[in-house]
């Protein structure tokens, strides 16, 4: 039975200097959370988060990375959030398949059967969760009618992965009717709608109003949640990446996390893994990502820790554009529980949910 939400009154001996260590981090800097500031550098805590809660996101790069955590973790995975992203395994490996898994081969779009044939096989070897996990999972789909990058038939496919491997209607909600570019879209911040430009991040409206994506995937994820809180009482923290990501991974050596205030003081707390595009890790767009989409605002006041895992631009691992490895760049198994990114993000996971 999951605890989330539930506070605890114990703190145990061995969690003192963690506890010591963030307290002193919040007092130097109790306004941390602003778009503005500065993440205090410590490292990632354990706090016992909930295991059973986690669920993640991402745009293009991203999306496909969060289709393939999705995918490989459905055990524990209770949904995704894709934004400009196409199907599970999609480019089987070969760089050369990218341009058909993005929709850009007119005519030819992603095999989503193919890709759901590859997963259950992999599954059957023990490299991933059982492929029937996913009919308990909720996921969320994106693209914008003006993506120049990731095209509407590579999202449709995504789709129809998902369908066929058992996601209900019900639990399946693809939006493409808004004129977006390639962007993760933010109430205020970014650029207009339609662009297809950095930082990859714009915004919209629906009907007069201001489209909140992060809001829409963690409420159709999670179900209804508590309104976006407008003033931040939560901690960005700047972590050691290179703790659990080695050089094979390309992985950039610091990455990122908003802990809510509740999640410091014993409150089981969620955890959703936001990953960035190609060309929109911290060291490209600075704070953009991490600190000025509202996925923080949502968090705070729903007690989900947010993790924000970095890749930068690499020779070696080839990965010029500061990519997710949807493609193979990190070895064959990188779509599998055993690739390196993949692996790491888990790792990281397990340091927020283990026990002080």
């Amino acid at each position: 039975m999951s605890n989330f939400g539930k506070p605890r009154n114990t703190l145990k001996a061995g969690a003192f200097v963690s506890a010591i260590a963030l307290l002193l981090a919040s007092v130097a800097c109790s306004d941390s959370a602003r778009a503005d500031s500065k993440p205090v550098a410590v490292p990632l805590p354990a706090l016992e988060a909930d295991p059973l809660q986690t669920s993640v996101s991402g745009l293009s790069s991203g999306a496909f990375m969060a289709v393939q955590y999705q995918v490989a973790y459905s055990a524990s995975v209770i949904g995704a959030g894709v934004v400009a992203g196409g199907p599970y395994y999609c480019a089987a490996g070969n760089l050369l398949n990218a341009s058909i898994c993005m929709g850009q081969v007119p005519g030819v779009a992603p095999d989503s059967a193919l890709m759901l044939a590859a997963a259950k096989d992999f599954a059957a070897l023990g490299q991933i969760d059982a492929v029937g996990n996913l009919r308990k999972r909720r996921i969320y789909l994106f693209s914008g009618t003006k993506d120049t990058l990731v095209l509407q038939p590579a999202v449709a496919s995504a789709v129809a992965f998902f369908k066929q491997a058992g996601v209900p209607d019900a639990s399946l909600l693809y939006v493409n009717r808004l004129p977006a570019g390639h962007a993760l879209i933010t109430p205020s911040f970014g650029n207009d709608c339609g662009a297809n430009a950095a930082p990859y991040i714009s915004h919209c409206t629906v009907d007069g109003q201001n489209y909140d994506q992060p809001g829409a995937l963690l409420q159709h994820i999670y179900g209804q949640l508590q309104p976006p809180a407008k003033n931040l009482g939560g901690q960005i923290i700047a972590f050691k990446q290179s703790e659990f990501a080695g050089a094979e991974t390309g992985m950039a050596d610091e990455a990122f996390a908003y802990i809510p205030q509740a999640c410091r003081q014993g409150t089981a707390c969620r955890v959703h893994v936001a990953f960035h595009g190609c060309t929109q890790s911290a060291k490209t767009v600075g704070n953009d990502f991490y600190q000025k989409t509202s996925y923080n605002s949502w968090a705070d006041s729903n007690n989900i820790v947010v993790l924000y895992p970095q890749v930068d631009a690499s020779v070696a691992p080839f990965n010029p554009q500061g990519c997710w490895d949807w493609w193979g760049y990190t070895g064959a198994n990188y779509a599998q529980k055993a690739g390196s990114q993949m692996a790491a993000v888990r790792a990281m996971i397990t340091r927020l949910t283990s026990k002080p």
